[in-house]
């Protein structure tokens, strides 16, 4: 239940193989007053939804079409192939594209690399999902090349996987619209970016603490023209001397 006492809650979008728990957890520790809502989105669907004001952000994989969005890459995930325990890949530390030439490799329609198309051999059909190209690796229909985090997401114990070299690389992003650059967006740039809780770079100061600030200002006392105690200069010749007074004559010795 929520009263209209409560705050809205920052919604933050994110695609499969992307794991935002860090940043929620040191989200609820700076802003425990401010719910983060999770929406899990298809990586197609990704740009659309944050697009359509449905969430506040989104973690989704480059690239994408970034007219009216802003996206901040964060970091770039290793490629891997995806093959049965038994295949030779699977002796190997690692291989290249050229090493599975011969070899039927998939290519699901919600592939999240940037290429027209894989190498090696081109199945009949494209799976529909990379779940669907999961299943058809482990039915021995052929080889999948993912992002390391959804080789892990769709983990099987008769499949495994290994790093591929020749093949584009996935890049995760934060992307928020253009033009709604909120305070509490902000925060949430500062927290993927590694910022301090004490850090204000880029953050803006709550209308609440501007009046306090401009209300002190206007308490404070004016500083005082008034020179300080011994602090105002003998008039010049007198050497300290009454005013108008006159020196005595010098007394004789003896």
């Amino acid at each position: 239940m929520t009263g209209p006492d409560t705050p809205a809650p920052f919604k933050l979008a994110y695609v499969p193989g992307v794991t935002p728990s860090k940043w929620v957890r040191i989200w609820n520790e700076r802003s425990p007053g401010v719910p983060l809502e999770l929406v899990q989105t298809p990586a197609a669907d990704a740009a659309a939804l944050v697009r359509a004001r449905d969430v506040d952000a989104v973690l989704l994989r480059l690239p994408i079409d970034r007219e009216g969005l802003h996206a901040i890459p964060l970091y770039t995930e290793t490629t891997v192939v995806v093959v049965p325990k038994d295949h030779l890949v699977a002796a190997a530390d690692e291989v290249s594209v050229d090493d599975i030439a011969d070899d039927v490799v998939l290519h699901p329609l919600d592939d999240t690399l940037d290429w027209d198309r894989p190498p090696g051999k081109p199945a009949l059909e494209r799976p529909a999902t990379t779940a669907d190209a999961i299943e058809l690796v482990a039915a021995g229909v052929g080889l999948l090349l993912v992002p390391q985090s959804l080789a892990r997401l769709h983990h099987r114990r008769d499949l495994t996987f290994r790093p591929i070299s020749g093949a584009p690389e996935s890049g995760v992003a934060l992307s928020w619209p253009e033009d709604e650059t909120t305070d509490l967006m902000e925060q949430f740039i500062g927290i993927v970016r590694g910022r301090t809780v004490n850090s204000t770079r880029g953050r803006q100061q709550a209308p609440e603490k501007q009046v306090q600030e401009k209300v002190q200002e206007k308490k404070a006392p004016p500083k005082s023209k008034r020179p300080q105690p011994g602090g105002r200069k003998p008039q010049g010749g007198q050497r300290g001397a009454p005013k108008g007074g006159k020196r005595g004559k010098p007394r004789r010795r003896g």
